[in-house]
């Protein structure tokens, strides 16, 4: 099985002590965030566990300690964008997050590591030009880092229109001319730029739409075939493998104003406060009216199927 701790909230940046706790007591627990009654336990072990997942903006805290994880695999998503702390409030500096990436890939290798420059939008400070100048200097200062960058435009849900009024999408000429300047700095260096779930006519040499944790990601950066179980995306243009997250929604302590995993500040602060290193939960203790079930995991590797890099 894949295990996702990314999606819903940054556990390598706020809750390491969390996870290595869990990782050294073999399993962790996950409530539902729409039936917060029913609780999941999940095995920690990596002859079920094909691949640790983690997306983060600050990959440091893990970094230290990264030796007990050597019996996992692993693929990182760090996210590295332009912005001010007008707009990612809490967001470590951008050269400090390079340095821990450029550290991070020297550890595991550039297979496991990917670049994500998202969202993308247009203000009159964060320009075309400007966003194509940085996205210039942070790829040369991330070659050889890493072979592959994500790239997407600002979706805006309700909760980013009520946090992050000045935001406006991206028009189809600002995406058409993004997307050709970066295109030809990612060949540069290169590097591969996956497009998720945008428009398909975008795409071109070193720009794919083919998932950002795709199957053929996946196995390449674990030098091991995939045999995964087809089931329904959460999006329908999405391909990746996103697996069982363990992270909660409104716990992201980063701000950062275009955020659809939290709510508002005072949600994030409050369900912290209820943070407990050595409970099984990331975010409070388990209730007498909760329903825990067993999760169904296996492996889902090819050991007949090595992958040569």
């Amino acid at each position: 099985m894949i295990l996702n701790t990314g999606s819903r909230t940054d556990i390598p940046a706020y809750f390491s002590d969390w996870f290595y706790k869990r990782i050294e007591e073999g399993y962790v627990m996950v409530r539902n965030p729409y039936y917060p009654e029913q609780v999941t336990r999940y095995v920690l072990n990596p002859s079920v566990v094909d691949v640790l997942v983690f997306c983060t903006k600050n990959p440091q805290p893990m970094i230290s300690r990264l030796e007990r994880l050597s019996t996992y695999d692993m693929f990182w998503f760090v996210t590295i964008t332009p912005y001010g702390r007008e707009i990612e409030p809490f967001v470590p500096p951008k050269e400090k997050v390079i340095e821990s990436f450029r550290q991070l890939s020297e550890m595991t290798g550039r297979e496991k590591m990917s670049w994500r420059y998202d969202p993308v939008f247009i203000t009159e400070k964060y320009s075309v030009d400007y966003h194509i100048a940085c996205f210039a200097e942070m790829t040369e200062k991330l070659r050889g880092y890493t072979g592959q960058c994500v790239v997407s435009f600002l979706d805006l849900y309700e909760k980013t229109k009520r946090n992050f009024r000045e935001a406006r999408g991206v028009t189809r000429d600002e995406q058409e001319r993004i997307i050709e300047a970066f295109a030809g700095i990612a060949e540069a260096n290169g590097m591969q730029i996956h497009l998720c779930c945008e428009n398909q006519a975008l795409l071109r040499s070193h720009v794919d739409a083919d998932g950002c944790l795709s199957q053929k990601v996946l196995e390449r950066a674990i030098g091991c075939g995939l045999q995964v179980p087809k089931k329904k995306t959460a999006r329908e243009a999405c391909s990746c493998l996103l697996g069982a997250d363990i992270g909660v929604y409104n716990t992201c302590g980063h701000g950062c104003l275009y955020c659809y995993a939290n709510y508002d500040r005072k949600s994030v602060e409050e369900n912290r406060k209820r943070h407990d290193v050595n409970s099984p939960l990331l975010i409070g203790h388990l209730k007498e009216t909760d329903h825990v079930k067993e999760a169904q995991q296996k492996s889902f590797k090819d050991t007949q199927m090595r992958l040569f890099l």
